[in-house]
């Protein structure tokens, strides 16, 4: 039973600490060594650019899943209860609802206000878009986008991960994630991004279409538009460039009744309501509640694995 106990401490870890500082944060690290092991590959062709990049990937995730898997091994036989407080803080670090609602509510309340330069230098820590010429209302939709998509590639797929691989599939799969954020995207690391931003939608694929369906589930118990966001879901999904964000995006849009924008980009829902302060507060309702079911589904597996075995 200690995988179950290592998830409920990591989960009331995140509920009551949040983050831990910059200096000691893995993901950091990881940025860290991403950044290092990426030195000069801009200077090659687009073939040994993508192979470059492909080896950055595989090393990044063996320099910290590999190591991690022998410590723990190790651990685990010294000391149980070291070794679950120690996994559970590892594996806290590879999800962040906390902080997720944290910076989502700074955007909002500085919106309220009117304080959209405060606003949109915020906002910039949960989006890689250009946000310096965003009025309000695309800044509450790059909101709500960030809190839906955020949602699953941050708590869903770490904790499907951690339920088919344990705590070092989480941080295998937080390496992953983290490369497609800094390399897996068009610009300077066209090609040597394209190995992490494939290997990042692979690993996405089955959890974010969990996540889209139980936002959908969630919108019903918070009695939000449920038919329109199973409805907009499968309308829509397919219309961001990624082919995993617009499942989470899209369920949401439908079911607040707005319309999400990304300009010159894509455009996800129905604009039958304004985008207004209180979509944000909406998005976290149905975003947090989703990730409750989330986690009583994987704590339900837990236990079911157990008395199984």
């Amino acid at each position: 039973m200690e995988a179950l106990f290592i998830l409920l401490l990591a989960l009331v870890i995140d509920l009551t600490l949040g983050e831990p500082p910059r200096v000691i944060h893995p993901v950091v690290g990881m940025g860290k060594v991403v950044s290092f092991l990426m030195r000069g590959g801009r200077s090659y062709s687009p073939t040994v650019q993508f192979l470059y990049g492909l080896g950055v990937v595989l090393a990044s995730i063996g320099i910290f899943a590999a190591p991690l898997y022998f410590v723990l091994f190790y651990l685990k036989s010294l000391n149980l209860v070291a070794y679950i407080v120690i996994a559970a803080v590892i594996l806290k670090t590879t999800f962040s609802l906390k902080e997720l609602r944290r910076a989502a509510l700074r955007v909002r309340n500085l919106l309220a206000e009117d304080k959209l330069d405060e606003a949109r230098f915020e906002l910039r820590a949960l989006v890689g878009r250009d946000t310096g010429q965003l009025d309000k209302s695309l800044m509450v939709s790059a909101t709500v986008e960030s809190v839906a998509e955020n949602s699953g590639d941050s708590f869903f797929a770490s904790l499907f991960y951690f339920l088919l691989f344990g705590v070092v599939g989480a941080v295998a799969y937080r390496v992953i994630n983290t490369l497609d954020a800094m390399i897996g995207h068009h610009g300077e690391f066209e090609y040597l991004g394209k190995f992490a931003a494939w290997l990042d939608s692979v690993a996405n694929f089955i959890p974010a279409r969990l996540a889209a369906l139980t936002i959908v589930l969630s919108s019903w118990i918070c009695r939000a538009k449920a038919t329109d966001a199973w409805r907009i879901m499968l309308r829509d999904r397919g219309k961001t460039e990624s082919p995993n964000a617009g499942w989470t995006m899209s369920a949401t849009a439908g079911a607040l009744g707005v319309q999400l924008e990304k300009a010159g980009h894509y455009k996800l829902g129905d604009n039958h309501n304004p985008l207004l302060t209180s979509s944000i507060d909406a998005s976290l309702r149905i975003a947090m509640t989703a990730a409750f079911i989330w986690s009583l589904i994987v704590v339900l597996a837990e236990v079911i694995y157990h008395v199984a075995t």
